[in-house]
């Protein structure tokens, strides 16, 4: 009697506990004495509403010039450091908008900006939010493409800070980028590793993660890193760690996920990558996808858009859902034709001078890169098995990928993915206690924006923020997860779906 007695008041102390972990308001000088050491530059403040449509909480592209000890961000003088960190252009860069939530629904509490202090280049960057009323819980956002610590603020800050989640991201390590030259027809010759923004541009950048310090293992380590400082913050904000923390993330930030679910099980309870990054040194990969894209586009476009000519069908062929072409404007609006001037050519160049810096770029061409045929020089293997995702996850694990994602591309992306995590439990996938699911969101795209002048496609937010909120019902709940599907244009997810595994189409009209 005494045992149970005993046994019920542990219960009832930690659920009182638990119930009043929010009731001390989070405040900028522990946090500060907490980050010495740790971290450098560190600006706090309480905000009156963390959600991200005031100017406090995403502040102006390019307010960053400086690193924290006061010298500048690298790049020519004459063009100043433009680029490094753009916040508003990052939150919009995978959302469809701000996350519609009431108006009167404000989200107080104190929001924390810094350095971390152990790079030694200067780049790393840290983002942390507690709000005033916190319901113990801990979300860590990984970072697309090579955006900044505010790529998230729409598509998942703005989401869960209103349910109460206390919320971190980074940066990957890594700062963005800056402009290498401006008017120059070819590469300038002071900067090997510097990219065009397109093949028509003139404008050339140079990306801070192809710089020998940056290499790519860095973006599992400072999503790790993230977390822990996250975990112990909050248990200076509020005395007690967050019972439970997740990972999100889109695109390179949705690589973040995957590799914490595969590396790092004690810090995270599960994860929802969105559109994530698949890696496999010995295929496929984008170094792979993304060339026959690149080679046949400009046969495609003199074909008049001819979705029978030889140029389609060889993209077509290399894994590409098809295209949809909008020829009621002049010029000729195409899908392809938008991830062709935003993000084919500049992604393989940052890719393939990160892992095959050898390779002559614009003189041999981003369209004739061979990687299959170049994995075997030295270094270009192995420096990409070092950032391979495994598909080994040991927590509860959700991918969201669309259809019609013509810079990822689901069948080399998503699906490849998939197949990997099954491949390493041997088909007893929900045997396991760290589930995986694949739900693939028909005529999904991998920018959301292409949804306004398209408006065949889906957009996909909904759907992650869905998934997010089954896998925390999953982990706390134990409720099951819907099974891997096909999620129908204008559908959701569902635990009876009409479509079970993979889209038969990648597009309906």
């Amino acid at each position: 009697m005494i045992e149970r007695f005993a046994k019920y008041v542990g219960v009832m102390l930690v659920s009182l506990l638990w119930s009043t972990a929010g009731s001390a308001a989070p405040s900028c000088p522990a946090i500060e004495q907490f980050l010495t050491g740790k971290a450098v530059g560190v600006v706090c403040f309480h905000s009156n509403d963390l959600r991200t449509n005031n100017a406090l909480t995403t502040p102006a592209n390019n307010f960053i010039l400086t690193f924290a000890d006061g010298s500048p961000l690298p790049g020519p003088t004459v063009l100043g450091a433009s680029g490094g960190v753009t916040p508003i252009t990052d939150r919009g860069v995978i959302s469809n908008g701000p996350t519609p939530i009431s108006p009167s629904v404000a989200v107080p509490g104190i929001q924390v900006e810094g350095w971390f202090a152990g790079d030694p280049t200067k780049e790393a960057r840290f983002l942390l939010r507690f709000p005033d009323d916190w319901n113990g819980k801990l979300v860590v956002a990984g970072a697309s493409g090579t955006r900044s610590e505010f790529n998230g603020d729409w598509a998942w800050s703005d989401y869960v800070l209103p349910k109460g989640y206390a919320y971190a991201s980074q940066n990957k390590g890594v700062l963005n980028l800056y402009i290498a030259a401006l008017g120059s027809a070819t590469q300038p010759s002071g900067d090997p590793l510097a990219c065009r923004l397109n093949p028509s541009s003139q404008t050339w950048v140079h990306f801070y993660d192809n710089d020998p310090a940056k290499p790519f293992t860095q973006w599992t380590q400072y999503m790790l890193l993230t977390a822990t400082l996250a975990q112990q913050a909050a248990k200076v904000s509020y005395n007690h760690f967050p019972r439970q923390t997740y990972a999100v993330g889109t695109s390179n930030g949705g690589y973040q996920v995957r590799r914490a679910m595969e590396e790092a099980p004690d810090l995270f309870d599960g994860g929802v990558d969105w559109e994530g990054t698949f890696i496999d040194p010995s295929g496929p990969n984008i170094l792979i996808d993304l060339p026959p894209a690149i080679k046949n586009f400009p046969a495609y476009v003199a074909s008049n858009f001819d979705p029978n000519s030889q140029a389609a069908k060889n993209i077509l062929a290399a894994g590409y859902p098809p295209d949809i072409v909008n020829r009621a404007v002049t010029p000729v609006d195409s899908l392809w034709g938008r991830y062709n001037g935003q993000f084919w050519e500049v992604t393989a160049c940052q890719w393939q001078e990160r892992f095959d810096p050898t390779y002559a770029t614009y003189t041999s061409g981003l369209g004739n890169y061979d990687y299959l045929a170049r994995m075997n020089l030295p270094g270009v293997f192995d420096s990409l098995a070092a950032v391979e995702t495994t598909g080994k996850i040991k927590k509860p694990l959700i991918t969201v990928a669309g259809t019609m994602d013509a810079l990822l591309v689901i069948k080399h992306q998503a699906r490849a993915y998939e197949a990997a995590v099954n491949a390493s439990r041997k088909g007893n996938n929900d045997e396991r206690n760290a589930q995986y699911r694949l739900y693939e969101v028909q005529n999904g795209n991998h920018i959301e924006s292409f949804a306004i002048p398209f408006p065949q496609l889906a957009v996909i937010q909904p759907h992650a923020q869905k998934a997010f909120d089954l896998l925390v019902d999953h982990v706390e709940s134990k409720s099951p997860l819907p099974p891997s599907q096909c999620v129908p244009k204008g559908g959701t997810i569902s635990q009876s779906p009409a479509h079970f595994g993979n889209c038969a189409d990648l597009f309906v009209p």
